[in-house]
């Protein structure tokens, strides 16, 4: 089953790339959400698959590299030769998430055929969902980090898609009035907050390629295990990761993006900012927690700072009148507890 986890990735790329093309002439709603649904459902079977393989073997055989094709190859003449490829990472860390992205985007798209019926963006609507996907598979089985980051880059294009999805209806959002915002101003604040994390993200696999010569987590991971605890450039590499995680999932101070982004439809709340795209930076710190681990500082950065958020957003969501509000608190709220989590160890 090892052989065909690439499938898992390209199966919701094939439902864009098939509803990109063909959704607007296709007219039967039931036919473009079997499509969409289908290409994740599929995919939620192949993980199971790889899923139940895995739990046979012993612990040191569950970790298999799958390379497709060489992306990257430059400064092949010096030292420091830049390397990447298209390959995905089956271990028990990114087959779990897997599993929670395929599964909970499965039941999310049955859903969305009874939620947006009759919208005239229905297929438009499914191709996102299907890109989305995409986009979080290719973050969580990456075995590299640009490839991750490309996949990190993508779910925050297509919540900007999706958030905005209705952009020219009005919401209220603060202490403005209803009506004043769109949820299109609500799509942008998300996509700009989410830049300013991502900035720290690229900073940081700058340290990385500098230090390490490589962008590959076994290369780099392995390299980084004979540092010494406490080393200077893993700390800044660590934080640096570390603020891209924190507009990701919206931990303090780059939050303020998800309360809004309940303004998007509903599949979208429970697909992007409850379930899987803000969970994308607790499973980065945990991918890289032997970098982490060198670095007791950030370590500790990362628990204040989940601890403040837990107690901050609850805080917040007590007084919300507006149930997405109060979903949306409590969200960021839990995401302060898993930060905590990792903060400790």
């Amino acid at each position: 089953m090892y052989s065909y986890s690439h499938l898992i990735v390209f199966l919701p790329l094939a439902g864009f790339v098939f509803l990109g093309l063909f959704g607007p002439r296709i007219k039967n709603e039931r036919l473009i959400g079997i499509i969409g649904s289908g290409t994740v459902g599929l995919a939620f079977v192949l993980a199971s698959g790889i899923f139940l393989q895995m739990i046979s073997w012993n612990v040191d055989e569950r970790r298999q590299v799958i390379e497709l094709f060489s992306w990257i190859a430059a400064f092949t003449d010096t030292p420091n030769s830049l390397s990447v490829s298209v390959a995905y990472q089956i271990d028990q860390l990114s087959i779990l998430m897997t599993l929670i992205v395929t599964g909970v985007g499965f039941l999310i798209h049955v859903y969305s055929i009874g939620y947006m019926h009759g919208d005239p963006g229905f297929w438009r609507f499914f191709a996102y969902l299907n890109l989305f996907i995409f986009a979080m598979l290719n973050l969580v089985l990456a075995d590299n980090f640009l490839l991750m980051f490309l996949g990190w880059e993508g779910v925050g294009l297509c919540s900007y898609l999706l958030i905005g999805f209705w952009y020219d209806r009005k919401f209220e959002v603060g202490g403005y009035k209803p009506g004043t915002s769109t949820t299109s101003d609500a799509a942008k604040k998300a996509f700009v907050v989410n830049r300013i994390g991502d900035f720290g993200f690229l900073l940081g696999m700058f340290l990385i390629f500098e230090r390490f010569g490589s962008l590959k987590f076994e290369s780099v991971f392995g390299a980084a295990s004979v540092l010494s605890t406490g080393n200077e450039t893993v700390t800044w590499i660590t934080l640096l990761l570390f603020l891209g995680a924190t507009g990701k999932s919206a931990q303090i101070p780059l939050f303020i993006w998800l309360p809004d982004a309940m303004a998007g439809p509903t599949p979208v709340s429970a697909l992007i900012h409850a379930a899987t795209m803000v969970t994308a930076g607790v499973y980065m710190v945990a991918r890289c927690s032997v970098l982490f681990a060198l670095a007791p500082t950030t370590m500790m950065v990362v628990a204040v700072i989940g601890a403040l958020t837990a107690v901050v957003a609850a805080t917040i969501g007590l007084v919300q009148n507006d149930i997405k509000k109060i979903l949306a608190y409590s969200t960021v709220s839990q995401l302060g507890y898993m930060f905590l989590a990792m903060g400790v160890a």
